[in-house]
C-alpha cells in the first residue's frame, strides 16, 4: 500500500445520496463496504464527516439564527451522521470508535489524541465528529488539524466529482481536469479545494490531499494501491 494511515474527509451532503435531506441508507452501506475493502488490506483509516444533510452553522445565520449557536447545532449534525456512519461500518464487522470534540459520553468517546492513534494501531476505525468544538470553524479544518494530530499520510476529501477542474465541469464542458497540482497553483488559480483556513494548515504542514470522485465504488482502494485516481495537491 502507499498509504499506511489516512484521514478520510466525507461531506455530510455525500450521505443524502438521492435524498434531498437527511442520510440515505444505501449510501452509508457503500461508504462502509469501500472503507472495509482498505482496512482489510491493512491501512489505518480516521474520519471527519461534515453535517450539512441536517444543519449548517452558515446556513443557520442566513435566517437569523446566532452564528455561534448555528455553530454548534451543525456540530451535533456532524455527530448524528458520525453515529449513523459507525453503525454502518459495524454492520460490516469493523471494529470502530465514535470520538466527539464535545463531551457526549452516553454516545461516544471525548477525543483525545493518544487514545485516537492506538486505537488505528489496534485497527480500530476512528470517526471524528463534533467538528473542532469551538464555532467558526469548518469540519475541513477539523479534518486537517486531527490528520496532523494523528499523523497521517494523507487526507483524502471524498466528492461527487473526480477531481479538481479549472472550473465547475458541471457547468463548463471545456472544464480542465488536473492530475497534480501544487499548493501555490491552487491559491494562483483561485480554486476551491478546502476552506482557506484548512488548506493553508494544510500546506504549512507539507500534508498531501487527494480530491476524488467517492460515489465510485472502487475509487478509494486504488488510491490506497497508488494509482492515479482524482487530484492530487501536494
Amino acid at each position: 500500500m502507499k498509504y499506511q494511515r489516512v484521514l478520510l474527509k466525507l461531506s455530510g451532503e455525500a450521505l443524502m445520496g438521492e435524498k434531498q435531506y437527511g442520510i440515505d441508507p444505501k449510501q452509508i452501506i457503500s461508504y462502509s463496504q469501500q472503507i472495509k475493502e482498505i482496512v482489510d488490506k491493512g491501512c489505518e483509516v480516521a474520519i471527519v464527516i461534515g453535517g450539512g444533510n441536517i444543519f449548517r452553522g452558515i446556513s443557520g445565520a442566513a435566517n437569523g439564527i446566532d452564528r455561534v449557536q448555528g455553530d454548534y447545532m451543525g456540530m451535533l449534525a456532524t455527530v448524528i451522521n458520525g453515529m449513523a456512519l459507525q453503525q454502518g461500518l459495524e454492520d460490516e464487522g469493523l471494529d470502530v470508535r465514535l470520538q466527539t470534540a464535545i463531551e457526549i459520553k452516553q454516545i461516544a468517546e471525548t477525543y483525545i489524541r493518544r487514545r485516537a492513534i492506538r486505537h488505528l494501531e489496534k485497527k480500530r476505525v476512528v470517526i471524528f465528529s463534533g467538528g473542532l468544538g469551538n464555532p467558526y470553524f469548518t469540519t475541513d479544518s477539523a479534518a486537517v488539524l486531527r490528520a496532523i494530530e494523528i499523523e497521517a499520510d494523507v487526507i483524502l476529501k471524498g466528492t461527487r466529482v473526480d477531481g479538481i477542474y479549472s472550473a465547475d465541469p458541471e457547468k463548463d464542458k471545456n472544464a480542465e481536469k488536473f492530475t497534480n497540482i501544487s499548493f501555490k497553483d491552487v491559491y494562483s488559480k483561485g480554486l476551491k479545494v478546502m476552506d482557506m483556513t484548512a488548506f493553508t494548515l494544510s500546506e504549512e504542514n507539507q500534508l498531501p490531499i487527494i480530491v476524488f470522485d467517492m460515489n465510485t465504488p472502487g475509487n478509494l482502494r486504488e488510491i490506497i494501491e497508488g494509482k492515479d485516481i482524482g487530484t492530487l495537491v501536494s
